[in-house]
């Protein structure tokens, strides 16, 4: 048995790394703090790569792939902070709606039955449950009102509507599978986050110079480096296990999501604590970019469930 990526798998992630890395910038994160409503960055190339439709059926005009194919992408996106409902769009919206999206369009959904949503502000559409079925609404017939976010460039909103029988676009597909597939999508995201902090560290510390050498050169920095990387190395198996889990329709897929989702939370948090102790205050400045990952990471650590909910999920299970 195989137990890596393709070639194929890996070169589309570099290539998405790359676009985004052009595309998206912490400039256009920063932006996206300020300007509500705003272009959403490299999601028109996104689309046009094929990205947002990865999970959508071949004849429905998407790719036909799996959540192994998709969850690299996602913890790129992660490791951009790309501020856009991508997991809402390309992982829980792909396997209810079953068809890609018209080019442009937005989708996001709140966490499972929660009627607070993400990116209300940019999205053309929404994702709603209600009694067992999905309905796909336009942001134009809900009224969202804003609700506070730690991170200004996810901003959310609790959704106020009414449900229509012209809306519904799926029923009898379990609510749990959903809220499995936004867990894993935002595991990944939070991976490609604590990647990114250890990186913008590893570089920080390189520079800056105390004593006459760089900080990176005292014991203490590499160990607050090394507890981090540490951390993500335990987390990345596992969330690409789910992916696998959830793709093979493995019995037990719920169980290797919340493993993912609490492993994958903490090593970002552990991640962002640890940036913030080697940059030290300048690092919670407006004018520092780590600021930026690190209120991603405080936001998606929570959603989806946090560590706590998936941890007591797991201990069901095993009981």
């Amino acid at each position: 048995m195989r137990f890596a990526f393709t070639d194929d798998q890996l070169a589309f992630r570099d290539a998405v790394r790359d676009l985004l890395a052009k595309e998206c910038p912490p400039a256009a994160v920063r932006a996206a703090w300020d300007a509500p409503g705003g272009a959403i960055p490299a999601w028109a190339a996104l689309e046009e790569m094929g990205v947002l439709g990865v999970l959508a059926p071949e004849d429905a005009g998407g790719l036909g792939l799996t959540e192994i194919d998709l969850v690299l992408l996602l913890e790129e996106s992660g490791a951009s902070a790309l501020p856009a409902p991508i997991v809402e769009h390309a992982m829980v919206g792909a396997s209810v709606v079953g068809a890609r999206l018209d080019p442009g369009s937005v989708l996001t959904a709140p966490f499972s039955h929660n009627s607070v949503v993400p990116y209300s502000d940019v999205a053309t559409h929404l994702l709603m449950l209600d009694s067992g079925a999905w309905h796909l609404v336009g942001r134009d017939v809900v009224e969202l009102q804003p609700v506070s976010s730690v991170d200004h460039a996810r901003r959310l909103a609790e959704v106020i509507w009414t449900p229509a029988p012209g809306t519904v676009v799926a029923e009898g597909e379990p609510a749990e599978r959903v809220f499995d597939r936004g867990a894993l999508g935002t595991a990944a995201q939070l991976v490609g986050l604590a990647r990114r902090m250890i990186l913008m560290t590893v570089e920080y510390v390189g520079e800056r110079r105390q004593f006459g050498v760089p900080v990176g050169s005292f014991q203490a920095v590499k160990h607050h480096l090394a507890d981090a990387r540490i951390a993500l190395e335990f987390a990345r198996p596992l969330v690409y296990r789910a992916a696998w889990s959830l793709a093979m329709a493995d019995a037990e897929a719920g169980v290797h999501v919340s493993m993912a989702k609490a492993q994958a939370s903490d090593a970002a948090a552990l991640a962002a604590r640890k940036a913030l102790q080697c940059h030290g205050a300048i690092g919670y400045s407006d004018e520092h970019d780590l600021h930026l990952f690190m209120k991603r990471t405080w936001a998606l650590a929570a959603a989806w469930g946090d560590a706590r909910w998936h941890r007591d999920r797991v201990g069901r299970a095993i009981l």
